[in-house]
């Protein structure tokens, strides 16, 4: 009997009946409710406009501050295969709701599969399988950021490894930072709540700080290293070279900054509000969350001490400068839905809470159930607006694949055209000849990636568009090349394409003007 334990199928047996029920339902959820939601993706070759120049990339994107992403996306290979990145990607994930199960103390099974559900539904995600080619990547440095908080809470030091993941974690891609600061947040104020004296909470909290300054010390001293080693500097792309000082996050208006960009988002973002019935879901959870806190309020008589309070005045101060560290490193980024995946825990948390913390009794199981009934419906929400972002996805591609099977055809037959002709074109496609026909900006406007109308916004989303679904090679000249041409007469005076004027060689460079310029 001992020996076959020691075989690799008693092995994985005992490995598999010592995972818990909660554990393996979040997996397993997580990756059936991924499928389920974003197949159309994954079985579909629709870039973005970012995708159009990534059907291979090597990611090396340490001038990024991304030191880890050419080694997390090469399990997949450096080639835009959305079905296998996909799968990985849902792996990873499947993971991360597993690790978030243990996490939050989840001992529930429905309560965990909503959990994840809530995980793979959020329309953050689906803007990040808008850029599948990048997107495996991205989920094992959430899963990472997860675990960053989760080997500080289980282990005696686990603060080390935890910095070690955290560290990685960032090194594939930083906008998970906050992720994991929620979710220290969250494991401190759950010690807050329990009985003891406040010595000894205050010993069990600064693990979780001691993992987030050396996370971040070690995420930067491999930065450093490596770029030293590539010979290398940080760019100025979305201001992370602001990580080396020269950034003005702590200026005068940087934190009311932080603080409207929160309850902008969070209130008028179209991510949690996007109908009645989410936010009827949002509201009732939030109801269910305080309900449960006033309750153990009264319980244990919090509200007799100052202290309880103060925690929730400082929890109400905290909670956006969490969800926003990433505007104290580079206050003008651009803050795009892929960058605001933590959000989704001001769901799950709630939840989580409340599974956590209601009673037994009759009460406790009605505000569980509602709570659970809050979550399902946000779940089926979430997953129809992701369905239709792709839905517009796909009709951006066959918009710009009609568009510019016209243009290339029209290149061609003008007089004086000739294979590798200096082409000046810029990439926004005129919206007067063209007008706008994306009908889905009452559900995606926010989800970059997933709304518009074509995929075109540089001369090198053409060339690589034409060249990589029409089979076409143009010689486009850069934006450098551009500058004089822009703003020259002879441009400005051309009318849009598909006018008779839109494309003629001048001096021996074809001019192409797709958009509007100059035309009031």
């Amino acid at each position: 009997m001992a020996m076959t334990e020691k075989t690799p199928t008693g092995l994985l047996t005992a490995w598999r009946q010592g995972i818990p029920k909660e554990y393996k339902t979040a997996f397993v959820s997580a990756f059936v409710l991924g499928l389920l939601i974003h197949m159309p993706v994954l079985l579909s070759d629709i870039p973005n406009h970012d995708g159009l120049g990534s059907m291979y990339f090597d990611q090396n994107m340490i001038t990024s501050g991304r030191w880890f992403l050419t080694v997390a996306c090469g399990f997949s290979s450096y080639y835009t295969v959305p079905w296998v990145i996909g799968l990985l990607g849902l792996f990873f994930l499947g993971l991360a709701a597993a690790a978030l199960a243990a996490l939050l103390e989840i001992r529930d099974p429905v309560t965990a599969a909503l959990l994840a559900g809530l995980l793979v539904s959020f329309p953050a995600l689906a803007s990040t399988f808008a850029y599948v080619f990048t997107m495996d990547g991205y989920m094992l440095a959430l899963l990472l950021a997860v675990l960053s908080v989760l080997c500080t809470k289980k282990w005696r030091k686990g603060f080390l490894p935890g910095a070690l993941c955290l560290a990685f974690s960032m090194g594939t891609y930083q906008a998970y930072l906050p992720f994991a600061i929620l979710l220290c947040c969250y494991e401190s104020l759950m010690i807050f709540m329990e009985e003891g004296k406040p010595g000894r909470k205050a010993a069990k909290i600064l693990p979780y700080f001691y993992m987030g300054v050396l996370g971040v010390v070690f995420y930067y001293v491999l930065l450093r290293i490596l770029l030293l080693i590539q010979g290398k500097e940080l760019a100025s792309y979305q201001g992370i070279d602001g990580m080396e000082g020269g950034s003005s996050a702590f200026g005068p208006d940087a934190f009311s900054h932080i603080y409207r960009d929160f309850a902008s988002f969070t209130l008028k973002g179209n991510v949690f509000f996007q109908n009645v019935f989410s936010a009827a879901a949002v509201l009732a959870l939030a109801i269910l969350t305080l309900s449960v806190l006033g309750g153990l309020a009264r319980k244990r008589k919090w509200w007799k001490c100052p202290g309880f309070f103060a925690i929730i005045a400082l929890t109400a101060v905290i909670l956006p400068l969490a969800a926003n560290v990433i505007l104290l490193i580079s206050p003008d980024v651009t803050y795009h839905l892929l960058m605001r995946y933590q959000w989704v825990l001001l769901l799950i948390l709630p939840l989580a809470f409340v599974d956590r913390a209601a009673g037994r009794d009759r009460a406790g199981n009605v505000l569980r159930k509602g709570a659970l009934l809050a979550a399902a419906v946000l779940v089926f929400h979430y997953g129809l607006a992701d369905n239709i972002g792709y839905s517009n996805l796909q009709k951006r591609y066959e918009k710009t694949y009609a568009y510019c099977v016209r243009l290339l055809d029209r290149i061609e037959q003008t007089e004086g055209y000739y294979q590798g002709i200096p082409i000046a074109m810029v990439g926004v496609v005129g919206y007067n000849p063209f007008p706008e026909t994306d009908i889905t900006l009452p559900v995606t406007s926010n989800m970059i990636g997933l709304n518009g109308d074509t995929l075109l916004y540089t001369g090198e989303n053409y060339e690589v568009f034409i060249k990589n679904y029409l089979g076409a090679t143009l010689n486009i000249l850069s934006p450098e090349e551009m500058e004089d041409i822009y703003f020259s007469p002879e441009y400005i005076e051309m009318e849009s394409f598909p006018a008779a004027s839109s494309v003629k060689v001048v001096d021996g460079i074809m001019y192409v003007k797709t958009e509007n310029v100059g035309r009031d």
